[in-house]
């Protein structure tokens, strides 16, 4: 299973982020090592990012991406003005769930 994890950022983000990035970073890499957290970043381009997708694995993923966003340093310190965890159906790709293939 898969679930992905959106944020929604503050307008001055890029600004604001130096002071919770190491913090962010620690946390997001503990959950890479710990086979929880596939692939996470912002999106856009660097000077107005205004959202970010983290994708998480495993049976209990979508608990996973909410367990992460209560405890991230960049939701915590206030640099997220909202997220959501959603469940991603992955059929496609060498890491998908349920993988489908054409007949």
């Amino acid at each position: 299973m898969h679930a992905v994890l959106e944020y929604t950022y503050v307008d001055d983000y890029v600004r604001r982020r130096d002071a919770f990035r190491q913090q962010h970073l620690a946390v997001a890499w503990a959950a890479v090592e710990r086979g929880e957290l596939l692939l996470g970043g912002a999106v856009g381009e660097d000077d107005g990012p205004f959202s970010a997708l983290i994708v998480f694995t495993g049976d209990d993923a979508l608990e996973r991406a909410r367990a992460f966003a209560a405890a991230d340093p960049y939701v915590t310190g206030g640099l997220v003005t909202e997220w959501t965890a959603r469940p991603w159906t992955t059929v496609v790709g060498a890491a998908a769930a349920a993988p489908v293939r054409p007949d």
